[in-house]
């Protein structure tokens, strides 16, 4: 059995250019596919999504944020950090006080 290679990710802006250069209609979906070292279906599946959802078309890994929860993860994000910070001083006061 072969050894099996990553998933490559591309990010968005490769995706919606490489979906532009087939729209444009100078070249075949399978060509610019093929100048990118891409599976031509991977760039028709692209095609199809973007022509459906335009800006909503690649909304990266995972599960696709709202506003509010991304700001409610930097905040506990941000609390932890200062919860650390808080401890440190205190075990610092600690030793400096004695």
């Amino acid at each position: 059995m072969a050894p099996q290679t990553p998933r490559r990710q591309y990010d968005k802006q490769f995706k919606m250019d490489a979906v532009e250069l087939t729209l444009k209609g100078d070249r075949t979906a399978k060509e610019v596919a093929d100048d990118l070292g891409i599976n031509p279906y991977v760039l028709y599946r692209w095609r199809s999504k973007y022509l459906t959802e335009k800006d909503g078309a690649f909304p990266g890994t995972g599960n696709p944020k709202d506003s509010e929860t991304e700001k409610l993860r930097k905040l506990e994000r941000e609390l932890k950090i200062v919860t650390e910070e808080r401890e440190i001083l205190k075990k610092a006061l600690a030793v400096f006080s004695r």
